[in-house]
């Protein structure tokens, strides 16, 4: 039956090209910092603590969507079912997010890389704290320039294996979500010598309680 099997049966169709960005003009000015004012600290991924955000949407008819983040440095998943494509829904998620997290949030989500979808366009209440201050800084990709948000494009076609487009997320039980969540974070990955994304944000949040 392998002799039926062709590229499209793959969940990655061989090599990729490596993308050029192309800076297109957006059709709206982003609300916050653009990523060509990132830090070279994050973009080396060096430090732990910078995250790529995205949302892994319904099928058409669903109103529900997944709100996914992906540190940088050790890949981790964290997941979100939020209502709709609000940028309210997104906020909301986030505040949640912080409660869980309380003064360490600051520490483990230092940056946020979001496109320029109207879900994102909320910047300040992204980066607002719900005790006081700034809790994250935003920073915005060029228009038409997933690449930009690679690590989180990887999550998404991994998690597309479980809920594949046409998925409508209001069916999908939370269970579900903490479930695959749980299998992206605990699986094998080459770049950790065949370790997994889950010990390596363990041993992060770890050093992090060291030096409190």
């Amino acid at each position: 039956m392998f002799l039926r099997i062709t590229n499209k049966d793959l969940p990655f169709r061989g090599s990729r090209r490596k993308h050029k960005t192309r800076h297109v003009r957006p059709a709206r000015a982003a609300k916050g910092e653009s990523i060509e004012k990132r830090p070279e600290h994050i973009n080396d991924r060096n430090e732990f603590g910078h995250w790529e955000m995205d949302l892994v949407t319904s099928c058409r008819g669903g109103r529900s969507n997944l709100l996914v983040l992906t540190e940088r440095q050790t890949r981790q998943e964290v997941t979100y079912k939020i209502p709709d494509k609000t940028d309210d829904s997104v906020v909301a998620a986030l505040d949640m997010l912080e409660r869980k997290y309380g003064a360490r949030f600051k520490q483990v989500f230092k940056s946020i890389t979001i496109d320029n979808g109207s879900e994102f366009a909320d910047c300040a209440g992204m980066e607002r704290s719900i005790f006081s201050g700034q809790r994250t800084k935003c920073y915005y990709c060029h228009p038409s320039n997933p690449q930009e948000r690679g690590s989180n494009e990887k999550q998404n076609q991994l998690l597309r294996r479980h809920f594949p487009k046409g998925t409508n997320f209001d069916k999908v039980p939370d269970t579900e979500i903490e479930r695959v969540t749980d299998w992206l974070n605990k699986y094998p990955r080459k770049l950790f010598e065949w370790g997994c994304s889950q010990v390596q944000f363990d041993r992060a949040i770890s050093g992090l309680l060291v030096h409190a």
